[in-house]
Protein backbone atom coordinates (compact mmCIF):
# COMPACT_ATOMS: atom_id res chain seq x y z
CA UNK A 1 0.00 0.00 0.00
CA UNK A 2 1.71 3.13 -0.13
CA UNK A 3 2.06 6.46 0.82
CA UNK A 4 2.19 11.66 0.77
CA UNK A 5 0.72 14.78 2.32
CA UNK A 6 3.48 16.10 4.81
CA UNK A 7 1.75 18.84 6.76
CA UNK A 8 0.18 18.08 10.30
CA UNK A 9 -2.81 20.28 10.70
CA UNK A 10 -4.20 20.61 14.24
CA UNK A 11 -7.58 19.29 14.25
CA UNK A 12 -10.29 22.22 13.92
CA UNK A 13 -14.32 21.26 15.19
CA UNK A 14 -15.49 19.26 13.18
CA UNK A 15 -18.43 21.27 10.61
CA UNK A 16 -21.37 20.04 9.56
CA UNK A 17 -20.72 18.80 6.25
CA UNK A 18 -17.59 16.51 7.09
CA UNK A 19 -18.29 13.20 5.56
CA UNK A 20 -18.01 9.96 6.72
CA UNK A 21 -14.82 8.15 7.24
CA UNK A 22 -15.54 5.22 4.76
CA UNK A 23 -17.12 7.82 2.58
CA UNK A 24 -14.02 9.70 2.39
CA UNK A 25 -11.98 6.43 2.43
CA UNK A 26 -13.11 4.70 -0.31
CA UNK A 27 -12.57 6.48 -3.23
CA UNK A 28 -8.91 7.06 -3.06
CA UNK A 29 -8.48 3.48 -2.09
CA UNK A 30 -10.64 1.88 -5.11
CA UNK A 31 -8.35 4.48 -7.24
CA UNK A 32 -5.50 2.54 -5.84
CA UNK A 33 -7.42 -0.89 -6.67
CA UNK A 34 -8.04 0.48 -10.29
CA UNK A 35 -4.18 1.17 -10.47
CA UNK A 36 -3.75 -1.75 -9.27
CA UNK A 37 -5.97 -3.55 -12.00
CA UNK A 38 -4.30 -1.57 -15.35
CA UNK A 39 -2.83 -4.24 -17.24
CA UNK A 40 -0.29 -1.19 -19.13
CA UNK A 41 0.82 -0.84 -15.11
CA UNK A 42 1.03 -4.66 -14.30
CA UNK A 43 4.46 -5.44 -15.78
CA UNK A 44 7.82 -5.37 -13.75
CA UNK A 45 8.85 -2.78 -15.84
CA UNK A 46 6.33 -0.58 -14.90
CA UNK A 47 7.05 -0.87 -11.05
CA UNK A 48 8.04 2.92 -10.44
CA UNK A 49 5.01 4.21 -12.41
CA UNK A 50 2.79 2.06 -10.39
CA UNK A 51 3.98 2.46 -7.33
CA UNK A 52 4.11 6.64 -8.01
CA UNK A 53 0.34 6.53 -8.96
CA UNK A 54 -0.46 4.78 -5.86
CA UNK A 55 1.56 7.12 -3.52
CA UNK A 56 0.12 10.06 -5.68
CA UNK A 57 -3.60 8.73 -4.67
CA UNK A 58 -2.59 8.07 -1.16
CA UNK A 59 -1.30 11.50 -0.59
CA UNK A 60 -5.09 12.45 -0.12
CA UNK A 61 -5.89 9.85 2.92
CA UNK A 62 -3.04 10.02 4.67
CA UNK A 63 -1.40 12.35 7.31
CA UNK A 64 1.95 11.31 7.39
CA UNK A 65 3.63 14.09 9.74
CA UNK A 66 1.31 12.86 12.34
CA UNK A 67 1.76 8.96 11.47
CA UNK A 68 5.53 9.45 11.68
CA UNK A 69 5.69 11.91 14.85
CA UNK A 70 3.35 8.87 16.65
CA UNK A 71 6.00 6.43 15.51
CA UNK A 72 8.94 8.27 16.70
CA UNK A 73 7.47 8.55 20.08
CA UNK A 74 8.40 10.41 23.26
CA UNK A 75 12.15 11.59 21.21
CA UNK A 76 9.60 13.36 18.56
CA UNK A 77 10.05 16.52 20.70
CA UNK A 78 13.72 16.57 21.18
CA UNK A 79 14.66 16.93 17.31
CA UNK A 80 15.06 19.98 15.85
CA UNK A 81 12.57 21.31 12.90
CA UNK A 82 14.92 20.11 10.77
CA UNK A 83 15.02 16.93 11.53
CA UNK A 84 11.62 16.29 12.07
CA UNK A 85 11.19 17.22 8.48
CA UNK A 86 13.59 14.69 7.49
CA UNK A 87 12.37 12.37 9.86
CA UNK A 88 8.94 12.41 8.24
CA UNK A 89 10.47 12.23 4.69
CA UNK A 90 12.56 8.94 5.81
CA UNK A 91 9.64 7.47 7.65
CA UNK A 92 6.86 8.47 4.79
CA UNK A 93 9.03 6.63 2.42
CA UNK A 94 9.12 3.73 5.03
CA UNK A 95 5.17 3.39 5.64
CA UNK A 96 4.74 3.41 2.06
CA UNK A 97 7.07 0.70 1.11
CA UNK A 98 5.23 -1.92 3.44
CA UNK A 99 1.79 -0.58 2.77
CA UNK A 100 2.63 -1.37 -1.04
CA UNK A 101 3.88 -4.84 -0.27
CA UNK A 102 1.04 -5.78 1.48
CA UNK A 103 -1.64 -4.49 -1.08
CA UNK A 104 0.30 -5.59 -4.64
CA UNK A 105 -0.81 -9.13 -3.23
CA UNK A 106 -4.28 -7.81 -4.10
CA UNK A 107 -5.49 -10.10 -6.98
CA UNK A 108 -8.33 -8.36 -8.41
CA UNK A 109 -11.24 -9.26 -5.71
CA UNK A 110 -13.13 -6.34 -4.67
CA UNK A 111 -12.45 -4.77 -1.14
CA UNK A 112 -14.43 -5.21 1.32
CA UNK A 113 -15.52 -2.88 4.08
CA UNK A 114 -16.68 -4.22 6.99
CA UNK A 115 -17.28 -1.54 9.53
CA UNK A 116 -16.90 1.72 11.00
CA UNK A 117 -16.66 3.21 14.29
CA UNK A 118 -16.52 6.64 15.37
CA UNK A 119 -15.50 8.00 18.67
CA UNK A 120 -15.40 11.87 18.35
CA UNK A 121 -12.63 12.90 16.35
CA UNK A 122 -11.45 9.64 15.93
CA UNK A 123 -12.64 6.74 14.10
CA UNK A 124 -11.63 3.20 12.89
CA UNK A 125 -12.74 1.62 8.93
CA UNK A 126 -11.93 -2.19 8.62
CA UNK A 127 -11.61 -3.64 5.10
CA UNK A 128 -10.31 -6.91 3.68
CA UNK A 129 -9.25 -7.90 0.40
CA UNK A 130 -8.20 -11.07 -1.16
CA UNK A 131 -4.81 -12.19 -2.05
CA UNK A 132 -3.95 -14.40 -4.97
CA UNK A 133 -3.79 -17.43 -2.99
CA UNK A 134 -7.02 -16.33 -1.69
CA UNK A 135 -6.96 -15.72 1.94
CA UNK A 136 -8.23 -12.79 3.58
CA UNK A 137 -5.93 -10.20 4.49
CA UNK A 138 -7.62 -7.58 6.93
CA UNK A 139 -6.76 -4.00 7.04
CA UNK A 140 -8.39 -1.49 9.32
CA UNK A 141 -7.65 2.43 8.83
CA UNK A 142 -7.63 3.99 12.22
CA UNK A 143 -8.51 7.94 10.78
CA UNK A 144 -8.40 11.30 12.76
CA UNK A 145 -10.47 14.44 12.22
CA UNK A 146 -8.97 17.41 10.25
CA UNK A 147 -11.49 20.18 9.56
CA UNK A 148 -13.50 18.25 6.91
CA UNK A 149 -11.72 15.78 6.72
CA UNK A 150 -10.89 12.23 7.70
CA UNK A 151 -6.85 10.99 7.90
CA UNK A 152 -5.46 8.27 8.70
CA UNK A 153 -2.86 8.11 11.09
CA UNK A 154 -2.03 4.01 11.39
CA UNK A 155 -2.85 0.89 9.36
CA UNK A 156 -3.49 -2.24 11.05
CA UNK A 157 -2.48 -5.24 8.80
CA UNK A 158 -3.52 -8.49 9.88
CA UNK A 159 -4.23 -6.94 13.32
CA UNK A 160 -0.78 -5.32 14.11
CA UNK A 161 -0.14 -1.70 14.01
CA UNK A 162 2.40 0.17 11.50
CA UNK A 163 2.94 2.35 13.76
CA UNK A 164 3.36 0.69 16.99
CA UNK A 165 5.51 -1.85 15.09
CA UNK A 166 8.23 0.42 13.76
CA UNK A 167 7.97 2.57 17.16
CA UNK A 168 9.02 -0.04 18.92
CA UNK A 169 12.26 -0.74 16.60
CA UNK A 170 13.00 3.06 16.34
CA UNK A 171 13.07 3.12 20.53
CA UNK A 172 15.64 0.44 20.53
CA UNK A 173 17.57 2.36 18.05
CA UNK A 174 16.99 5.88 19.78
CA UNK A 175 17.74 4.87 23.03
CA UNK A 176 20.73 3.03 22.17
CA UNK A 177 22.21 5.26 19.65
CA UNK A 178 21.06 8.73 18.66
CA UNK A 179 19.07 10.13 15.94
CA UNK A 180 22.18 10.36 13.69
CA UNK A 181 22.26 6.98 13.64
CA UNK A 182 18.36 6.14 13.22
CA UNK A 183 18.47 8.55 9.63
CA UNK A 184 21.58 6.91 8.56
CA UNK A 185 19.81 3.45 8.55
CA UNK A 186 16.54 4.75 7.28
CA UNK A 187 18.47 6.20 4.88
CA UNK A 188 21.06 3.27 3.67
CA UNK A 189 18.95 0.22 4.39
CA UNK A 190 15.14 0.37 4.25
CA UNK A 191 14.77 -2.89 4.17
CA UNK A 192 16.68 -3.25 8.14
CA UNK A 193 12.83 -2.64 9.35
CA UNK A 194 10.88 -4.85 9.28
CA UNK A 195 7.08 -4.22 8.79
CA UNK A 196 4.46 -6.61 10.50
CA UNK A 197 4.03 -9.98 9.57
CA UNK A 198 1.06 -10.75 10.60
CA UNK A 199 -1.23 -11.19 13.41
CA UNK A 200 1.47 -14.01 15.13
CA UNK A 201 3.44 -12.12 17.67
CA UNK A 202 7.39 -12.53 16.97
CA UNK A 203 7.97 -9.98 14.17
CA UNK A 204 11.58 -9.79 13.07
CA UNK A 205 13.16 -6.87 14.65
CA UNK A 206 15.92 -4.67 12.84
CA UNK A 207 19.89 -6.28 14.14
CA UNK A 208 21.78 -3.61 15.74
Amino acid sequence: MAVIVLAWASPFPPPASAGAPTDQLKAPVDEVIRILRDPRLKPDSMAAERRAAIRKKAESIFDFQGTAKRALGRHWQNLSAAQQHEFVSLFTDLLERAYLVKIERYSGEPIVYTGENIEGEMATVKTKFITKQGTEIPIEYRLLRHGDRWLVYDVFVEGVSLVANYRTQFDRIMRTGSYQELARRLRANQSEFSAPAGSQPGARMPRS
